[in-house]
């Protein structure tokens, strides 16, 4: 089971380069497309987003089944919270990743009767929910450090907090803007969970997009999925960077 890990974990590591190339291709020849004598390398940057999207199919088995393995582990959370969102969100993106096989089958010919839009349209949903099940989880974080970080400013005396809760004694939670204060004490503390709560933000612009639901372009979704790539590759090369399940 340690080496099958491993072996996901690598497979994590390269689709994320191939990702990073891929959404910066993206928005590469979004940006350059409109210039007429551009043409060429916006077509050649469309060519290599494409060579790059496919070569990412070849890492399905390890994203599965590092789905598959994270969903077990979650189960084992003594939150309750997290560990249904996190159970969730594991398990549907395990389920995208079929919906991906299914689709890649239809695109070298093994399997020409499936349904792309249909199997498209099913693998964006799993997407994009297990997002929201990863956000919601980033959203109960927050909300429990937040009432920590209030509930120490009202028991405790000012003359013995040290200088790291000083900052968090000047900023009051009535109001919005004393919200936003608090909330960025709270992210700046700790990073692990700001990373991971930008990571979900941008990976949700494509599948928003997809759906319908709010539509944008590809310069938008391209610089998104660039900033997402960087996050998980840098979560990757640093684990304590990386929020714990």
């Amino acid at each position: 089971m340690e080496g099958f890990v491993d072996f996901t974990n690598r497979s994590q590591g390269r689709d994320q380069l191939f990702r990073a190339t891929q959404y910066t291709c993206m928005l590469l020849s979004y940006l350059i497309e409109r210039k007429a004598d551009k043409e060429k390398l916006a077509m050649k940057l469309k060519q290599l987003e494409s060579s790059m999207s496919s070569g990412r199919k070849m890492f399905r088995l390890g994203n599965m089944v590092h789905a598959l393995v994270a969903a077990r582990r979650t189960t084992q959370l003594p939150d309750v919270v997290p560990r249904f969102c996190l159970t969730a969100s594991n398990l549907t993106r395990a389920l995208y990743f079929v919906c991906d096989a299914v689709l890649w089958l239809k695109s070298v010919g093994l399997q020409p009767d499936v349904d792309k839009p249909k199997w498209r349209n099913w693998a964006t949903k799993c997407y994009y929910f297990s997002l929201l099940m990863n956000l919601a989880r980033d959203w109960y974080e927050i909300s429990w450090r937040l009432e920590q970080a209030v509930q120490e400013e009202k028991t405790k005396e000012k003359s013995f907090w040290d200088k790291h809760n000083q900052d968090l004694n000047c900023v009051k939670c009535d109001g919005l803007h004393g919200f936003l204060l608090l909330l960025f004490q709270i992210l700046k503390r700790h990073p692990p969970l700001l990373l991971d709560l930008v990571k979900n933000l941008c990976d949700l612009s494509g599948p928003l997009d997809t759906l319908g639901i709010y539509k944008t372009n590809p310069g938008v979704i391209g610089f998104c999925g660039i900033l997402s790539s960087l996050v998980g590759i840098l979560t990757l090369a640093s684990p304590h960077l990386k929020l714990k399940q």
